[in-house]
């Protein structure tokens, strides 16, 4: 019942923290409109239509990936390509974004207690050097070549996402030969943009 509470409390410091922030960027947003005429040219040079394309996109990614519990990098990439944005940038964007969304999420599990230490140690090491191969073999590519192969891969993830969250849950089996999955997902999911959560 303790943990219960906890968790609560937790998750109602949470969702304050967020609406104090809201109340902050407001007074500052209004204190800006009547005092700092000085740098609204440099502010409203930053939010270009591109700009704002961006964080559209970022937010319609993460709204996906709220609903489903995946599949960030996979729609947010495939947005940032169908914008003309090249594969190795997309990816990159994307993952970097990523330190923080998927580190705030890792960090709450390991809050909570989900983590099992000894399949993120068979994760970890191949994970990395799957990821670091991918990225460099994207960088080393001429990125009108391999996007329509990228793209490809995001339209077969994008069809595993929605028959996932279509598909009634089974009874989940153990996982074998974690270390050459775990090497595999870090690959793709850095030469796509996404999809390591999938396999």
């Amino acid at each position: 019942m303790i943990q219960s509470t906890n968790r609560v409390y937790l998750g109602d410091r949470a969702l304050f923290g967020v609406f104090v922030i809201i109340i902050l960027i407001t007074i500052g947003l209004v204190v800006w409109n009547f005092f700092g005429q000085d740098i609204q040219p440099v502010v409203s040079s930053f939010f270009t239509l591109e700009t704002l394309l961006f964080i559209g996109v970022g937010f319609l990614a993460q709204t996906i990936d709220g609903a489903l519990g995946m599949a960030y990098g996979i729609s947010c990439s495939s947005l940032l390509l169908s914008l003309g944005v090249s594969p190795a940038a997309a990816s990159a964007s994307v993952h970097i974004a990523e330190v923080f969304t998927s580190g705030a999420s890792g960090l709450s599990h390991w809050r909570f207690g989900n983590v099992n230490k000894k399949l993120f140690k068979l994760l970890l090491i191949p994970g990395i050097i799957g990821a670091l191969t991918g990225a460099y073999l994207l960088s080393s590519f001429d990125g009108n070549i391999i996007k329509p192969y990228i793209s490809a891969y995001l339209l077969v993830m994008g069809v595993v996402v929605i028959s996932k969250a279509l598909r009634k849950k089974t009874v989940k089996k153990k996982t074998k030969y974690v270390g050459p999955l775990a090497l595999l997902g870090g690959f793709v999911d850095a030469v796509g943009g996404g999809g390591w959560g999938l396999l």
